[in-house]
């Protein structure tokens, strides 16, 4: 299994808008990617790893796939629709990270 995380990193002016993040954007990349997409989780940060600090992303999100072929042939039609719904709801630059799930 792959797990494609996009990460919002965290700073001091960062606009992240979550409701529209969780409302508009999810709902048209989880239908864009269709049956490819088996799960989608989105996280938000809410404190880092000792007291008092920051949460280093202010969210994450989460999509799950059987392979990395198949992310790839559900993610390139629509990669550009999707860059260009960003501006709608972050000036955030996000890393993103596809990793196979080992456990």
């Amino acid at each position: 299994m792959i797990k494609a995380s996009v990460m919002y990193p965290n700073s001091p002016n960062a606009r992240f808008d979550m409701k529209y993040y969780l409302d508009s954007h999810m709902p048209m990349v989880t239908s864009a990617l269709a049956d490819a997409c088996l799960k989608a989780e989105v996280e938000k940060g809410v404190a880092g790893g000792t007291p008092g600090a920051e949460a280093p992303f202010v969210a994450i999100a989460n999509l799950y796939f059987d392979s990395l072929e198949s992310f790839q042939q559900a993610f390139a039609p629509n990669a550009k629709a999707f860059a260009e719904d960003i501006p709608n709801y972050t000036d955030i630059v996000a890393q993103i990270q596809i990793s196979e799930i080992q456990g």
